[in-house]
């Protein structure tokens, strides 16, 4: 563990205090320089983390010239996002509109919020006119089973494709299920009772019959990717209802894989940006992640595409207000995020200086940051009162994240959807 004091001395000398996202400059371009730039979050209710994330990734598109932005977030909704930035939507008149209605699965208030309704209206403005492939906004995550065998049958009636019959009997599988991912994890787990063998032989004719569908190259890429999300996805409620940590690893391993088929699809000179929780992209072998054989998007990325090729940057605060949810599906609240534990990250950096401030991690500095400690993570399930008995994960700064932003007090995100709220 990091001896308190003389983390304190270190954090003074090498964190840079700043008050706007413009101050930032120094990141930008130390990121500008690798092809993923993979932007984390401590929560994902917290407007601060957005409204950073936003202006930075604005900066990478119009200076360093990246190419697409990925999430965390489902594929069929996000695809709706993409198409909207790049005027292929005319039945949304504005970005809150494409957002309340393509992301209308709980947690709604990851996406339809009012922080990211700045970055797609800019988005769209800036792929207008632009000659060539338009910037992309795509999701990664594995959950939209039902959402992506829906997508991959309208687009196949669409161009009469000889794939249906298998996609009609592929999803013909899951309807005894009810779009109960649980429901059908346990039945597939406990009783034999799955698709995978249709899931895998729709995914195989799929990919054998992929020329059919070059015609429209964004087409084909999002029926690929809903068809990839399909595969990964039963396999994924297959096992998490017996083995959480491997679940946890094919969500990952799906992300990149996703991630991977959208770089293919920019080319061998695309650079993309990612936007998850920093327990995906700060390496998962820098924390006690790797002790339970976890894997995480971060590691992945590091080791598919070199370290020089990948530059992550964490984020966190000591104290505040977050969007979350006291259970999984229930309404979501405005929470209050206690100050950081005695002995944490947050907490050290707020005795350090009590403002918002960042740290880049260099030759220089690294062995300075290496040492254990722990590092606060706020899920969508969220109870500050339990927090300190699982809510910290012992990290190794320097090795996990390139950089890190501190923003010492936040406040909590604004949601699009005021259905889901609970005051």
């Amino acid at each position: 563990m990091l001896k308190t004091e003389a983390l304190l001395d270190q954090i003074r000398k090498y964190a840079v205090r700043f008050s706007q996202p413009a101050e930032l400059t120094p990141i930008v371009e130390a990121a500008s320089k690798a092809k993923y730039v993979l932007m984390g979050e401590a929560s994902h209710g917290t407007s601060e983390f957005y409204t950073l994330r936003r202006e930075m990734t604005k900066r990478l598109i119009q200076e360093q010239h990246f190419s697409f932005i990925a999430v965390e977030g489902d594929w069929p909704a996000c695809y709706e996002v993409n198409r909207y930035i790049k005027g292929q939507s005319p039945e949304y008149s504005n970005a809150k509109e494409v957002l309340q209605s393509s992301f209308n699965r709980w947690p709604t208030w990851m996406w339809a919020n009012e922080e990211i309704v700045d970055l797609i209206e800019w988005l769209r403005d800036y792929n207008q006119g632009r000659p060539g492939k338009k910037i992309g906004f795509y999701g990664l995550d594995v959950y939209s089973l039902w959402e992506s065998m829906d997508a991959i049958v309208d687009y196949l009636k669409k161009i009469n494709s000889p794939d249906l019959e298998k996609a009609m009997t592929a999803i013909s599988c899951f309807e005894p299920f009810h779009r109960k991912p649980e429901r059908y994890g346990i039945s597939a787990a406990f009783y034999g009772e799955d698709c995978m063998s249709e899931i895998m032989d729709l995914l195989k004719t799929i990919r054998e019959n992929r020329r059919i569908h070059e015609h429209d190259p964004e087409s084909a890429l999002n029926m690929n990717i809903n068809a990839l999300v399909a595969s990964n996805a039963e396999f994924y409620y297959h096992t998490m209802v017996t083995n959480d940590n491997e679940s946890w690893n094919i969500r990952d391993r799906h992300m990149v894989e996703a991630l991977d088929t959208i770089g293919n699809f920019y080319g061998p000179d695309a650079k993309g940006i990612v936007w998850e929780h920093n327990t995906h992209i700060g390496d998962a072998r820098a924390t006690d992640m790797a002790k339970e054989g976890m894997v995480n998007t971060g590691q992945l990325i590091r080791e598919k595409y070199g370290v020089e090729n990948v530059y992550a940057i964490g984020m966190g605060t000591y104290q505040g207000t977050v969007i979350a949810a006291e259970n999984w599906g229930v309404p979501y609240e405005v929470m209050t995020v206690p100050e950081g534990a005695n002995g944490s990250w947050e907490q050290a950096l707020h005795r350090a200086g009590a403002y918002d401030q960042y740290l880049m991690f260099t030759k220089e500095n690294k062995d300075a940051f290496r040492g254990e400690i722990e590092h606060r993570a706020i899920g969508v399930v969220y109870d500050p009162a339990y927090e300190h008995y699982g809510n910290y994960v012992p990290s190794r700064l320097s090795e996990r994240y390139d950089a890190f932003i501190h923003v010492d007090r936040t406040k909590a995100l604004s949601p699009l959807l005021e259905g889901e709220f609970e005051e």
